[in-house]
């Protein structure tokens, strides 16, 4: 079996290429299936570079995903798992709304015709994102609830589940769009995503650095930590199509937390001199954005397909600590 990652250059993309690397073989589709060869799509090609000489099995295809060139090489490999992780993100796509249309939309079309192309349709999982959702106050939702964005990124995803469950209907793919929550602690720097503070003020306090707080105390946020990400994607390939039937858009679980509580779990685990380094700059534009989205999403669908979020945000925090070699931290 071969397997296609886009975005593998991200954190999530790293994670995923790294973790099926180290793997003989993964459940597909309901059945056991030996991993031949991953092929890492992705714009960054010292990354890409990076992960070729690491593992033998990982191939390098450096570009944009709706390229002719990337079109041909896919269509040449035609893997039988593609994980679709290539995107712009929230804050980005909102200030660039041409370059959000051509990631987010046009190349997730761009890489469905491709798959149209393959002798056998393969699972085909979408990095979608409970941006798709809005709600007024942060407040409480069920995972059925009609989708309705308030941005461009949510806007772009949405179009992407639609037609992932439009092409999985004509059976040129199985498909599985999975609404991530926030992921946080991101590893790496900062960057221009909406919800990039809800890292941020954990990951850089730790660092020893100082974090820009956008936003208020009291708003709550759907997460999940990366491993937990990672977790999910390994559930939704191993599922059976007609598990989903015809809805192949999942809602994924995530705790719910304030802003205060996540601070408040630094400080538990760390000490108040790493809270400390958290400074509030509001920024209006990012409160926008992040105040429409829902606060707690109810998940029963999803859980029932096997799908379980993390235990509280500690364990998130701990994840990251662990991870970085942070162990042992006082403050």
């Amino acid at each position: 079996m071969r397997i296609l990652i886009t975005g593998a250059a991200g954190f999530l993309g790293q994670m995923a290429v790294r973790w099926l690397a180290d793997k003989d073989e993964i459940v597909l589709d309901g059945e056991a299936r030996r991993i031949e060869a991953i092929i890492a799509n992705d714009i960054s090609a010292d990354a890409l570079a990076q992960l070729e000489r690491e593992y033998p099995r990982v191939h390098a295809l450096q570009g944009s995903v709706d390229t002719p060139e990337v079109i041909a090489r896919i269509g040449a490999e035609a893997p039988e798992l593609v994980i679709h992780l290539a995107a712009v993100v929230s804050g980005l796509a909102e200030e660039d709304y041409d370059l959000g249309m051509q990631v987010n939309l046009q190349a997730t079309i761009a890489l469905i015709n491709a798959c149209r192309g393959f002798a056998r349709a393969p699972v085909f999982l979408f990095s979608s994102s409970v941006a798709v959702f809005s709600c007024r106050d942060n407040d409480t939702i069920s995972e059925d609830m009609l989708p309705a964005p308030l941005s461009s990124y949510g806007a772009q995803k949405l179009m992407g589940e639609l037609l992932v469950r439009d092409a999985s209907r004509k059976g040129f793919i199985k498909g599985r769009a999975l609404r991530f929550p926030t992921i946080s602690v991101r590893p790496g720097k900062p960057n221009r995503a909406a919800s990039s503070f809800a890292s941020g003020i954990i990951r850089e306090p730790l660092k020893g650095e100082e974090a820009d707080l956008a936003v208020g105390h009291d708003l709550r946020l759907h997460l999940a930590s990366p491993a937990k990400a990672l977790e999910y994607m390994v559930v939704a390939a191993s599922l059976r199509q007609d598990a989903l039937g015809t809805d192949t858009t999942v809602t994924l679980p995530g705790i719910s937390v304030t802003v205060h509580g996540m601070l408040d779990t630094l400080t538990a685990l760390a000490g108040a001199a790493y809270t400390a380094r958290v400074v509030e700059r509001p920024d209006p534009a990012i409160q926008r954005i992040v105040t429409t989205w829902p606060g707690q999403i109810v998940t029963p669908r999803a859980q029932s397909l096997g799908f379980s979020a993390n235990a509280d945000f500690a364990e998130i925090v701990q994840e990251h600590i662990d991870g970085f070699g942070m162990a042992g931290l006082t403050g």
